[in-house]
């Protein structure tokens, strides 16, 4: 995966290239996204870049043995991260898992979940994966240069391997580098996040390339939920299903699932009031404070019914019920 066949974020390309270019790359990067953002496929492309041997004019040469390995995922000093079953090591996953990645790399959640073969179970990141990272760790590189480990959702990091991965993560070996991807940086451990260089990325080609243009839309759904009037929310969620396409209902729940993000963050204080919207700080003042996680997972499950088909109409209207319940 070369930079240049990943879709947007070109000022983050340039600027992780010029990290690499200039030796200063930090110890431990977190890329920040919306769930099937792209995050995974530019961490590809940075660690492509950062191992490769023939790299030039800001890219990766796409052809040598490291590039190859990366690429198909198979790189020996290359660390695969993920939840998984309890009690299993992501090693245990590995073949659904490149699978997975190299077809759809920007693959969501719950994509990953269903090729796993776990969905609607707890899935973790135990204290075991931790410890054999670190026994990995210990070891010489294989082959002799950079090692990297990346950790896919470090949110579901549970505290016992967080904490005994602190201190590697703050103070890693010579040329071992952490790129961390997180879709809900609120739950992830403060100690962890103040280790990292945090990266936001833009869903700009998240969506199938489909802007959202109707902020509008959510306005009106959450003015009607917190009125508690049920049949108002219920006349948004038709007028969201009968004037979107199927890419742009996708755009809409990214959207939303943002505003919900700075909604949180307004509540709880982690950013100053005059940085969130006025509509944000509006709902933050009348909503629940476990408001915001509750319908973020309520987004997240229509988003992956829209890419299984389910007629809109149906599925906005279970999303503002499912939403109404919350407050």
């Amino acid at each position: 995966m070369t930079f240049a066949q990943v879709q947007g974020n070109s000022e983050i390309k340039r600027a992780l290239a010029g990290m690499v270019d200039e030796d200063r790359v930090p110890h431990a990067i977190l890329f920040h996204e919306e769930d099937g953002g792209g995050a995974f496929p530019l961490s590809l492309a940075f660690l492509q870049y950062l191992f490769c041997k023939e790299r030039r004019d800001g890219d990766s040469c796409g052809r040598c043995p490291c590039c190859s390995k990366i690429s198909k995922l198979i790189h020996p000093d290359v660390h695969l991260v993920f939840p998984t079953a309890a009690g299993m090591l992501s090693e245990q996953y590995l073949e659904p898992f490149r699978r997975l990645a190299t077809e759809h790399p920007s693959f969501r959640e719950a994509d990953l979940m269903e090729a796993l073969g776990i969905e609607g179970k707890n899935s973790i990141i135990a204290v075991s994966e931790a410890r054999r990272l670190l026994e990995k760790l210990s070891l010489t590189a294989l082959e002799g240069g950079w090692r990297a480990v990346l950790i896919y959702l470090p949110e579901r990091l549970n505290v016992e391997a967080a904490n005994r991965l602190l201190k590697m993560i703050e103070e890693p070996p010579a040329q071992t580098q952490f790129v961390l991807i997180s879709h809900q940086l609120e739950r992830v451990l403060p100690t962890v996040l103040s280790r990292c260089q945090r990266i936001r990325l833009r869903p700009e080609g998240a969506a199938g390339g489909v802007d959202f243009a109707e902020a509008h839309l959510l306005d009106e759904l959450m003015d009607a939920l917190l009125k508690k009037d049920l049949l108002s929310a219920l006349d948004v969620s038709e007028q969201i299903a009968g004037s979107l396409t199927r890419e742009q209902a996708k755009a809409f729940c990214i959207f939303a699932a943002e505003r919900l993000r700075e909604l949180f963050r307004c509540q709880q204080g982690v950013s100053a009031g005059a940085e969130s919207s006025p509509e944000v700080r509006r709902w933050a003042a009348a909503c629940p404070k476990t408001f915001p996680r509750q319908a973020l997972a309520v987004l997240d499950r229509a988003q992956t019914l829209i890419g299984r088909n389910v007629n809109l109409k149906i599925l906005f209207t279970d999303l503002a019920d499912r939403m109404y319940l919350l407050l």
